[in-house]
């Protein structure tokens, strides 16, 4: 039977853990709320943006290039991760590097290089020799700007367009679906896809292209619409990532308090056990002793 002194220094112990999750859980719903509304208001925008660029790329004219819009070949690919700098938040981040595990599963024999937006997917990736750059600290503090997803953005445009041997580039992060659910997405962020007409799409499903119109030239509109689209698209997967965590974390701390208060009440129950028991015992002994007399 354990000792009574080490049942109460570890349900001491146990209700500090407990404390440190409840206040966990506490700082994680005043975080969710904030960054909550935060994607619920990019994503309308980033949605629409994307739409409108893909139907004007799929209106002009074929002979027209762009480094952001022109395919090229299927042998090298860029990964954008985006994971959280912190643990404790259930299988967020084991579920990011198992889909990223899987992508590179998938294209097996494809030159894949992993660019990391946070710690854990950095630690992950660069003790398998495949991290090709890394950024952390941008999703630890809750809260994401503007400027840190644009310098995530440009080193991607900058990659993609001096290094004409990259093919590809992907974003996968966690999109909030609510504080019990996340689903992992994979998308393709260059070349900038292009809407197909009508005579291109699928019979069964046609597509009908929006006519727009603008007076800038093809060159000008691209040059300055498609790195913004991609700024809008990785400031997005940051904004998702930062509420699943949050929303993550605040489930795994709700977890751990319950468990906690389990465990504290089976302790306590094996505690008043043992102090019974050890309170017979000295009855006993004084009654033994009493009669001996």
């Amino acid at each position: 039977m354990p000792n009574l002194l080490d049942i109460r220094r570890r349900l001491k112990s146990v209700k500090n853990t407990q404390q440190i999750t409840k206040a966990m859980k506490m700082v994680s719903a005043a975080k969710l709320k904030r960054a909550q509304d935060r994607v619920v208001t990019a994503r309308p925008f980033a949605n629409k943006m994307i739409e409108v660029l893909s139907e004007l790329a799929g209106r002009t004219d074929e002979n027209y290039h762009h480094p952001l819009l022109d395919e090229r070949g299927d042998e090298r690919y860029l990964v954008v991760l985006v994971t959280a700098d912190k643990g404790l938040c259930g299988a967020f981040n084991t579920n990011l590097i198992k889909a990223a595990t899987a992508f590179v599963r998938e294209h097996a024999g494809k030159n894949i290089e992993i660019l990391a937006v946070g710690r854990k997917g950095r630690d992950f990736f660069r003790r398998r020799g495949a991290l090709g750059g890394e950024y952390t600290g941008l999703t630890g503090k809750g809260r994401v700007d503007f400027a840190e997803a644009i310098a995530v953005a440009r080193d991607v445009i900058k990659r993609f367009t001096d290094d004409e041997t990259l093919d590809k580039a992907f974003v996968i992060y966690n999109e909030f679906k609510s504080v019990l659910q996340q689903r992992v997405v994979v998308e393709q962020l260059l070349p900038v896809s292009r809407a197909k007409n009508d005579s291109e799409a699928n019979a069964a499903q046609p597509v009908s292209l929006v006519d727009y119109i603008y007076e800038q030239s093809p060159a000008e509109m691209f040059s300055q619409l498609l790195p913004r689209l991609i700024e809008t698209q990785i400031f997005r997967a940051l904004l998702e990532s930062v509420a699943s965590e949050q929303g993550a974390r605040m489930t795994a701390m709700d977890s751990a308090s319950k468990n906690a208060s389990e465990l504290i009440d089976s302790l306590t129950l094996n505690m008043n056990r043992v102090r019974q028991a050890a309170i017979t015992n000295e009855i006993i002994e004084v009654v033994s002793g009493a009669a001996a007399q």
